[in-house]
């Protein structure tokens, strides 16, 4: 009978059972309430399984009446029930959830064997009285046993009817996904764009933090691996580099001949079966990477970076593993899994300086299409692709960076492990033709992305068969599992593994990277142009112009851009950008760069710079010139990340106009202007001219009106908040002075402009600012006035 039907049925048959209709006076005592008994709950699996019922007659138990007793008898034969006593069965004795779970457990015949360690999951184990732990662990690891989201099981708690109902819908599943005994179920794991996220620390606000790291998500792979002992354990890359920790083995503690790079130490405490190189494996040049690969202890793989001068392949482009299997009856197999790594070809962009001309970079699916036949030919029976490449979408354009939705389509090709987007799938993309979130595939091929610095596990489970001396895949599903945040339990092997150079990065990132003449903060950032920002803007641009030299970009103005990140709003009045004067550490940073975003350039013209000020003009409301009512000058609904401030030019905002376009950047004044007097080396701006803005990938990759119009756009993939740092150093000592090239045009004094900030601010508001304290209002906000002359 198919899963539909019978699911069907047991629903009906167990209708029945609750209302009393089926059962002996004995059972239907306890249907009054919402416990379930033990005669009960046999009835309805023995008929949602359809066990074949008999007589009753072989049964030894004295307190099972007539009616009860074929059920009894059918689920002890099936050995998925033990008597209370060799004569007594107790029908009638409220049922306990870790008992609910063992039955279940047994009336699956199965041979794979789970770890006793899944139950280290739950916060109350200790709460478990059975002594068949190995039983309760197959249960967890068949998804019977789920556990609440508090992570506990409540082994004694008393099973009502409604769990019941759920209880059986599970084990019909289990019950009926059994693989046939020639098949083989193969589980493929996958961590992506770790970052040097090793350890649950946050280097930048200088604490731990449950939301970030390998021994986080280790915890994940643990549970994973005791489900399917039929496993391998790959990374995607993206893997030496991202926090301090990664500059540190570069800058302060170099790599030394011999020594096993920390990144690899800590993949290896976890026995990871390979890996493949990332972007930003390259960021430090390939001197560097072949020194980090000379001593890795698992394949690094690449199939699609050359050498410039051999045109061979540089690095390994794939491996064949001997995989040693168990079926269904426990007969061994060796599989032979195929695995093939690509990276996005924009590498030889975004880290020019150091590879034009060692290295060229060959399209990432055209790639993975041309090893299949070769990888074939030497015997894989299943192909899995490392790609740290991006989704892409339904179009391809040879070269570009994205492309796991083409290589999803590729013939041979059964599992995908993606990255580089920093982003969740099944989750993300939804808006792509033949996806199936529900079942983790892209154009039936199972995918997972699994987020950024370890914050998710991608778990792939294929199931196999064989036919003559090939084996198939026949089945895949594509999940992924998040780290549990509120929780500090980790895998602490990965903490030692990482252990030198993790306390050498914290005692690094305590230490200065540049001196403040004063302090730094942005309480007043959306009234006037700010220091905070300043920095930010002035180090980008100091970035960017090294950067083009000797470029077809080099003759182009420079203009940066950014944003008050940390303007309170919704994240309360402690969230704004407090430096004191004196040294800055590296851990400072975070303060004025919240972000992990990269830096970006962006080809525009004059009209283009216009339209992005229009769109951060929204950041005010409009104020009525004719009114002596006090007025709020902020418009709470536009989020201060995207008043972006751009550098280089001089403008003032009209605020006594309405807005061009709403916070989403939808048009909804065409004709107005609020941004006037907009110059450029003092002279109104040439709507035609082109500039080169520099600003982040999350910026550049979006909708702005302005940004939509850009024409090129350059990714030099490296951290805007490395840039900062970078900058710092290289300065020394920062004035943090504004160079005032925004303001408001000009108000009359008698209008009553108002806008809140950090109660703290009234302490240190600028001299000739036209900024007046008022009064406090809520949660450690106060209200400020502004008189703009």
């Amino acid at each position: 009978m198919s899963l539909l039907k019978k699911t069907g049925l047991w629903i009906v048959i167990l209708a029945l059972t609750f209302s009393g209709l089926l059962f002996t006076p004995q059972a239907n005592a306890a249907t009054k309430t919402q416990d379930v008994t033990r005669g009960e709950y046999i009835t309805a699996i023995v008929k949602a399984l359809e066990f074949e019922l008999s007589d009753g007659e072989t049964l030894e138990f004295t307190d099972v009446d007539a009616q009860l007793a074929p059920y009894v008898e059918a689920a002890q034969k099936m050995g998925i029930i033990k008597g209370a006593t060799s004569t007594t069965f107790k029908p009638s004795q409220k049922l306990t959830r870790e008992h609910a779970f063992l039955i279940a457990s047994r009336a699956i015949k199965s041979e794979e064997v789970f770890s006793t360690d899944l139950l280290d999951k739950f916060k109350d184990k200790s709460s478990f009285k059975t002594n068949e732990f190995v039983e309760l662990s197959r249960s967890v690891g068949l998804g019977l046993l789920q556990g609440f989201e508090d992570g506990t099981a409540k082994p004694q708690k008393l099973v009502t009817k409604v769990q019941v109902t759920k209880i059986i819908d599970r084990l019909l599943r289990a019950y009926n996904v059994e693989p046939p005994t020639n098949s083989v179920s193969l589980r493929i794991l996958g961590t992506s764009d770790l970052h040097t996220n090793f350890v649950n620390y946050d280097y930048y606000q200088d604490k731990v933090s449950n939301e970030v790291g390998l021994a986080k998500t280790a915890v994940l792979i643990e549970e994973a691996r005791a489900e399917k002992p039929n496993n391998l354990l790959f990374d995607n890359g993206d893997l030496i580099q991202g926090t301090p920790l990664g500059g540190y083995k570069v800058t302060v503690d170099k790599l030394e001949k011999g020594e096993l790079h920390p990144a690899l130490a800590a993949l290896e405490s976890l026995n990871y079966d390979a890996s493949t190189l990332g972007n930003h494996e390259f960021n430090y040049g390939l001197d560097y990477l072949d020194s980090v690969l000379e001593e890795a202890p698992f394949p690094v793989l690449n199939a699609n970076v050359y050498d410039a001068k051999t045109k061979n392949n540089r690095y390994t482009p794939y491996a064949i593993f001997d995989k040693e299997v168990v079926d269904g009856i426990g007969e061994t197999h060796t599989l032979k899994v195929g695995v093939i790594g690509v990276v996005a070809p924009g590498i030889v962009r975004w880290d020019r300086a150091l590879l034009d001309g060692k290295v060229t970079v060959e399209d990432a699916a055209n790639t993975v299409e041309k090893f299949i036949p070769e990888m074939k030919g030497q015997g894989a029976d299943i192909i899995v692709v490392l790609s740290h490449s991006g989704m892409g979408d339904e179009i391809h354009t040879v070269d570009e960076d994205d492309v796991t939705y083409q290589i999803s389509q590729l013939d041979g090709v059964d599992a995908i492990l993606t990255g580089h987007n920093h982003a969740v799938f099944p989750g993300d993309f939804g808006d792509l033709k033949n996806i199936d979130m529900e079942q983790g595939t892209v154009n039936g091929t199972p995918v997972v992305m699994p987020g950024k610095f370890g914050s998710h596990l991608g778990v792939i489970d294929l199931e196999l068969k064989k036919s003559g001396d090939q084996w198939a895949v026949i089945k895949g599903k594509g999940a992924v599992r998040e780290i549990d945040k509120k929780s500090d339990k980790v895998v602490q092997k990965v903490i030692d593994a990482v252990k030198e150079a993790h306390e050498g990065t914290i005692e690094y990132v305590r230490s200065p990277v540049g001196k403040t003449t004063a302090p730094i903060n942005s309480y007043f950032a959306l009234v006037k142009d700010d220091p905070s920002i300043q920095i930010v803007t002035n180090a980008q641009k100091w970035f960017v112009e090294d950067k083009i030299k000797g470029t077809e970009y080099e003759k182009l103005p420079v203009l940066s851009s950014g944003a008050p990140f940390k303007a309170g709003g919704r994240n309360g009045a402690n969230y704004y950008t407090e430096i004191p004067t004196g040294e800055i550490a590296i851990k400072n940073v975070a303060d004025l760069y919240v972000f992990d975003n990269t830096v970006f350039a962006l080809v525009m013209t004059g009209a283009d710079v216009k339209e992005w000020l229009e769109m951060s003009a929204g950041q005010f409301n409009q104020i009525d010139p004719s009114s002596k009512e006090q007025q709020n000058l902020i418009n709470e609904e536009f989020r201060t990340y995207n008043f972006d401030v751009i550098d280089g030019v001089t403008y003032d905002f009209d605020v006594t106009q309405p807005a061009k376009y709403d916070y989403d950047g939808k048009t909804i004044n065409d004709s107005a202007n609020r941004v006037v007097n907009l110059q450029y080396d003092g002279k109104p701006i040439d709507s035609k001219q082109k500039f080169l803005v520099v600003t982040n990938n999350y910026r550049a990759s979006g909708d702005f009106p302005g940004v939509r119009n850009a024409t090129d756009s350059i990714d030099y993939a490296y951290e805007n908040r490395q840039a900062i740092m970078d900058y710092m150093i290289d300065v020394g000592t920062i004035d943090p002075s504004a160079d005032s090239n925004w303001a408001f045009a000009p108000l009359n004094e008698s209008i009553n402009v108002t806008f809140e900030t950090s109660g703290k601010a009234k302490e240190i508001i600028p001299q000739g600012s036209g900024i007046e304290y008022l009064s406090p209002t809520e949660e450690g906000f106060a209200k400020y006035s502004l008189k703009q002359k």
